[in-house]
């Protein structure tokens, strides 16, 4: 009989919901924090600072130069063919230098009297505006020491939304990054509760003189100006309440403003207290975590900080370093750093994924067979929990696929967005489990967690100790609590976990949250026997045909988005019309070789990604994803449009988060969107 990770609580029947269920971890009460000493983030640092003084903590490496490469890119402007030089930047990296929990503890104290000497005052809110390092982490537990309160907001916000964020919570002082102060000068002005500008690397002689000539009433300051303030003005901490806001956190937001999500410092230490519960068992103290999603995001928040209870070691990394080909002579942050554990967003490991296939698809007919079919077999020996037979299959053919990211990787886990189930199963098969998350940052990043027990493809896990779940009806679109075999509704959550509400907007908060504290999630999941949950639809993203189905669009872009030639995809469907249709970014390299195989007279990637023939080719092959997914024929594209051009934040087609900005890439894509469907 199949253990049930759930138990059901309180009353025994109300009509249009399940019961509420809750971990067997926590059936009796929910956490609300990992120790009994531990009630803020604050706690968390002292904590692992006595039990582990002189464990590594945090690893950064320094740029040591930077190698321009220039090269002659095609792009097609009104129908013509223009060539165009462009000139690449890439990093040549130190190795990883290295803090002590000790050390940190010392940094995170010198900023947090820095903070106080500088004029940042406790119960003050600090923008913090920049990309995930070490230092922005530093900063963050520093404002911490003295009952400061920070307001994220992504380095690829854009001046709107950072401007927005910054006035609504009033802030009096900003840290951001060198490059940054650009777009800091530009809002400033209209910014009058601005006073005190931290920053960090080093800054372009001429940025600083335009911001302190547009702006002479601000302070400025260095990061390491503000170090050695703290460390010739010494005060004692404020310790923050676990009722204190720890942080107001601006969600990147597909449609208008992004929204401040207030977390107390309980809220936080309660998402801590639940992942610790449910995956303590699997971690050891001196794993070593690679840390370079956005920091300003509450997956990488919340991670980072558990890995700081747990005494694992953060080493960080970004995105425009973390493979070979993205530096030139070393390596780059994975092979480096040879992390055992990871966190992504799917896009990390789709790119992942085709990265791999390109290179098998570059073997010989022989090697190819043989990868495919080891790949078969160890994945039909884990589906049936016979893990010890698959050491051969490791050692002999995926060996090279785990040195890509350093041989040591133990498990990841995905989270921000659904994975693909191809994609899933790929990876946990040729490299390690990937480890479903469900979560937003209402809940503190975590709602949910697979863990590797009881690993399955298609289920976020069961809820985490600090939360419990109901399902309630969606009528609308014929999801019942009362469906056979699963029960099905909208996702509902309530624990300490769960934020208060949004920053200075009712509106949101009431919409969002019940009377009682129930989270609404927006998100429609099933149960199943062994307690643990599915996603299977978005209520926003719902789209009902012509011939009255609904279809799921985030469901579909999970999809098709595993087939080779999509880098990223965005479904529509038009409720006139009886079948969606997708604009897809192609990947340059399968596009070329599909050309290739074709047998297609030499043409550069716009061109191709024109070509009736490769269009249809991608067509069909997205179709083949759909069918071995088990798609319905109404899920089926009826035509895909393919983009040469990556989808960028800076574009305002993605959020700083990297999902799609749905509603500004249709109106983009009005024309090929319409062709599709003539």
């Amino acid at each position: 009989m199949t253990k049930c990770l759930t138990v059901e609580v309180g009353p025994t029947e109300v009509q249009g919901e399940t019961r509420i269920r809750r971990s067997v971890l926590s059936a009796k009460r929910l956490m609300s924090s990992p120790d009994d000493d531990i009630k803020t983030l604050y706690d968390v640092v002292n904590h692992s600072v006595k039990i582990r003084p002189n464990l590594n903590a945090i690893g950064y490496r320094k740029v040591v130069k930077i190698v321009e490469e220039e090269k002659e890119i095609t792009k097609i402007v009104g129908g013509e063919e223009v060539k165009e030089k462009k000139t690449w930047k890439f990093f040549k990296m130190s190795g990883y230098h290295w803090l002590t929990y000790k050390d940190a503890k010392q940094v995170i104290d010198s900023i947090g009297c820095g903070l106080r000497k500088f004029g940042v005052n406790p119960k003050d809110k600090m923008t913090v505006f920049g990309a995930t390092s070490a230092n922005w982490l530093l900063v963050a537990h520093g404002a911490f020491t003295q009952s400061i309160t920070i307001v994220t907001a992504y380095d690829t916000l854009g001046e709107e939304g950072l401007l927005h964020s910054m006035n609504e919570a009033e802030v009096a002082s900003a840290y951001t990054n060198a490059d940054l102060l650009n777009t800091i000068k530009n809002v400033a002005g209209k910014c009058p509760t601005l006073k005190k500008i931290i920053y960090d690397g080093e800054a372009k002689p001429a940025d600083v003189i335009a911001l302190k000539e547009a702006h002479p009433h601000l302070e400025l300051i260095t990061l390491e100006e503000l170090k050695q303030l703290g460390v010739d003005h010494p005060v004692e901490p404020v310790p923050p309440a676990a009722k204190d806001y720890c942080c107001i956190m601006y969600t990147s937001g597909s449609t208008g403003n992004p929204k401040g999500v207030l977390l107390t410092h309980g809220n936080l230490v309660a998402a801590i207290g639940g992942v610790n519960k449910m995956l303590t068992k699997y971690v050891h103290e001196g794993d070593v975590l690679l840390a370079y999603l956005p920091l300003a995001h509450v997956l990488e928040f919340l991670v980072e900080n558990v890995c700081l209870f747990w005494g694992v070691t953060l080493g960080y990394g970004t995105v425009r370093t973390l493979t070979d080909a993205s530096v030139r002579e070393c390596q780059g942050d994975i092979k480096e750093l040879r992390p055992t554990l990871m966190t992504g967003v799917p896009a990390v490991w789709e790119t992942i994924r085709k990265g791999v296939l390109a290179q098998v698809s570059q073997g010989s007919p022989l090697v190819q067979k043989i990868f495919h079919a080891a790949l078969n077999a160890k994945a039909w020996c884990l589906d049936r929990k016979l893990g010890a037979l698959t050491g051969i299959f490791d050692t002999v053919v995926f060996n090279k696929v785990k040195q890509q990211t350093g041989g040591r990787l133990r498990f990841a886990l995905s989270g921000g967005a659904p994975i693909s189930q191809e994609t899933q199963r790929f990876l946990s098969t040729a490299l390690c489990p990937i480890l479903q998350g469900y979560g937003m940052t209402e809940s503190c990043g975590m709602c949910a967690i697979l863990t590797p027990e009881v690993f399955n493809y298609n289920r976020v896990g069961s809820p985490v100790p600090c939360t419990e779940v109901k399902l309630v009806d969606v009528p609308d679109a014929g999801y019942f609590s009362t469906d056979l075999p699963l029960p099905r509704g909208e996702v509902c959550i309530r624990g300490p976990s769960i934020t208060a509400g949004y920053f200075k907007n009712p509106e949101e908060t009431s919409a969002t949250l019940t009377a009682d504290r129930w989270l609404k999630t927006g998100d429609i999941g099933e149960w199943h026997p062994d307690g643990t949950i599915s996603i299977i639809d978005r209520k926003k993203n719902l789209v009902k045909l012509s011939h009255g189905e609904y279809i799921a669009l985030e469901k579909l872009e999970s999809v098709y988005k595993s087939t080779a030639y999509c880098n990223n995809i965005c479904v529509y469907a038009d409720s006139m019309q009886s079948k969606p249709v997708a604009l897809v970014v192609a990947s340059e390299p399968r596009i070329m070789e599909l050309a290739k195989a074709k047998g297609i007279a030499s043409k550069d990637f716009a061109a191709l990604c024109q070509d009736k023939v490769i269009v249809k080719a991608v067509l069909d092959a997205c179709l083949a994803t759909a069918k071995r997914a088990g798609l319905k024929p109404a899920e089926m594209l009826q035509g895909v449009y393919l983009e040469s051009e990556e989808w960028t934040a800076q574009a305002g087609l993605l959020t700083a988060a990297q999902k799609l900005k749905r509603k500004e890439i249709n109106q983009a894509y009005v024309s090929q969107i319409k062709n599709l469907y003539a």
